[in-house]
């Protein structure tokens, strides 16, 4: 499992540990219309699934705002997922008032579905780790970056890379 820590103290991460190459997990996530997502929701698409611990903290907050701009760069057949155990009320109201209309947020608060199919969640906290997905057309995990301290930031070159490479 990859060494994560959350301000310095090493955290546990719950689910497999999925690698370049392997299928992605299936997932049922919530939208901020309350029905369910799930991969399949966005087939035929290049996925960039961003999981952040809570839209509300500083960090999650510049990095989806990030993704946001980067977005709207990107081809039409690529699109950007930000996944936290954050509320579906919560992601809709953080939405608005950040500007956020290219990035589609997702709630995992239900069952954890999507952190424990994709080995991010965080036992002791019970939220996400932040980590980066990124999926091709065909649902094949193409590129993973789990960044080792959850306070900072992806390295967001490298998926824009990745995902533009598969669009």
């Amino acid at each position: 499992m990859p060494k994560v820590t959350f301000k310095g103290n090493p955290v546990t991460l719950v689910g497999p540990e999925l690698k370049v190459g392997d299928a992605a997990p299936n997932f049922a996530v919530v939208d901020n219309a309350l029905s369910q997502a799930t991969l399949a929701t966005y087939e035929g698409k290049v996925k960039i699934i961003s999981a952040v611990p809570s839209l509300d903290t500083p960090v999650c907050d510049t990095e989806t705002r990030r993704f946001n701009q980067e977005a709207a760069s990107l081809p039409g057949d690529v699109v950007v997922l930000t996944i936290s155990a954050d509320l579906p009320f919560a992601q809709k109201r953080w939405c608005g008032a950040a500007g956020i209309d290219k990035v589609v947020t997702l709630s995992d608060y239900r069952d954890r579905s999507f952190g424990l199919a994709y080995g991010v969640l965080i036992e002791e906290l019970k939220l996400l780790s932040r980590s980066i997905f990124v999926i091709d057309k065909k649902n094949v995990i193409r590129y993973i970056q789990h960044v080792p301290e959850v306070t900072q930031e992806p390295d967001y070159a490298a998926v824009i890379a990745a995902a533009r490479e598969l669009a």
